[in-house]
């Protein structure tokens, strides 16, 4: 017995060595709460939801030291729906993000996979959609990508070392369809800083056949293929008229400042749906556009407070203005408590309210329609959020 516990523990320190210079790590977030809204469709609503503050996931990251400073490294990221146990993101396995790639200390990161677009990475942080004011909270129809609603298929990123405080890269998606190399192609470029107390960004994202290319680029989507099939836009009425634009392009800028216990913070964007009525197909263009374009303004400003160590105060506003084909105006407040149990552990509380104007995407009056809700079916609407997330 002794000799085969001495040959195990040998193997056993040769096995630790070899692998000395790799590590692996499991990870996730589990998100849960109520939520209450006084006009779904017409109707009130009281249900829970997953993913509220952050998505549920879980992940596997992993490196290895090639010497010289450079590293191999992959990123394995599932989301998923803690009360019903489905897959998220529209049922792919690693829906959220899955890449792998080399890291220099000197050069930079090239990955390929699944991955997040320049805007999400430099300009997204800044909203609080994707902070302490929960995924209701984004832009209205998360219509800039700011909270991260779109990951990019088949694409290859750069991101640089940090220089003085600056880091910048891009991020190119092939879309692979034979004989027509820009079709389905994704573009984007960002440069952030981050020195002290301030912090900003700016990022710029070029989609083309958004339908397919980036709302369409999910296990349960309706593909490509010679015969186009319907929308994969969302069923919210501030952006879902548009899936016949040959081209989505967002212009995003965020920035925050920190002075003692208080953060304020601003993003803006301005998001075009280019060329309606290029991309045909069965219900593609409800509205009939022949041509023109949707655009939009969207501008956020918002405060946070650390009151105590453990309680966090938060307060914003946003105001989203369309332009071109459609006129509709969407204003929206913002107000958040999160209290921290532990450094992995949070309860929260977070409002959402939004009041609509003008004609949107589908040609008739604007209704209210906060993220991930369907739209009221008057101009107001309004959601409460209570929940509990943990981090391991």
């Amino acid at each position: 017995m002794k000799k085969a516990a001495l040959v195990l523990t040998t193997i056993s320190l040769s096995v630790s060595s070899a692998y000395a210079q790799s590590s692996i790590a499991l990870y996730g977030i589990v998100d849960a709460g109520f939520i209450y809204s006084n006009n779904v469709g017409g109707q009130k609503l009281y249900s829970m939801n997953s993913g509220n503050l952050q998505g549920s996931r879980w992940g596997l990251r992993g490196t290895e030291d090639l010497g010289g400073g450079v590293k191999a490294l992959f990123v394995m990221e599932n989301g998923f729906n803690i009360m019903t146990g489905a897959l998220g993101q529209g049922g792919d396995e690693f829906g959220r993000q899955v890449y792998v790639g080399l890291s220099s200390n000197q050069l930079g990161t090239a990955t390929l996979g699944r991955q997040y677009d320049s805007v999400v990475d430099y300009t997204g942080g800044f909203a609080v959609g994707a902070q302490w004011a929960s995924s209701f909270a984004a832009h209205p129809g998360d219509l800039d990508n700011m909270i991260n609603t779109n990951r990019v298929n088949n694409a290859v990123k750069y991101t640089s070392p940090t220089f003085g405080g600056f880091k910048f890269g891009g991020l190119y998606s092939l879309g692979g369809v034979a004989g027509q190399f820009n079709r389905n192609q994704i573009w984007s470029v960002g440069v952030g800083y981050s020195q002290g107390p301030l912090q900003a960004g700016v990022g710029y994202l070029n989609v083309k056949d958004p339908n397919y290319s980036f709302w369409g680029n999910n296990a349960n989507s309706r593909t490509d293929t010679a015969t186009p099939t319907a929308s994969n836009f969302p069923a919210s009425r501030v952006i879902s008229g548009y899936a016949s634009a040959q081209t989505q392009q967002v212009i995003a800028a965020g920035g925050a400042y920190t002075f003692g216990a208080a953060t304020v913070g601003a993003t803006y964007s301005n998001t075009q749906f280019k060329d309606l009525g290029t991309v045909a197909g069965a219900g593609l263009n409800p509205v009939g556009y022949t041509g023109g374009s949707a655009k939009f303004h969207s501008a956020e400003i918002s405060f946070k407070y650390q009151l105590t160590p453990a309680l966090l105060l938060g307060a914003a506003y946003d105001y989203t203005k369309g332009y071109g084909v459609n006129d509709a105006k969407y204003h929206q407040g913002m107000l958040g408590v999160d209290y921290f149990l532990s450094k992995r552990t949070d309860v929260y509380v977070d409002t959402v309210y939004q009041h609509a104007s003008g004609t949107d995407s589908t040609g008739r009056s604007a209704v209210a329609s906060i993220n991930l809700l369907t739209p009221s079916s008057t101009s107001n609407q309004i959601v409460a959020i209570a929940g509990i997330r943990h981090k391991f």
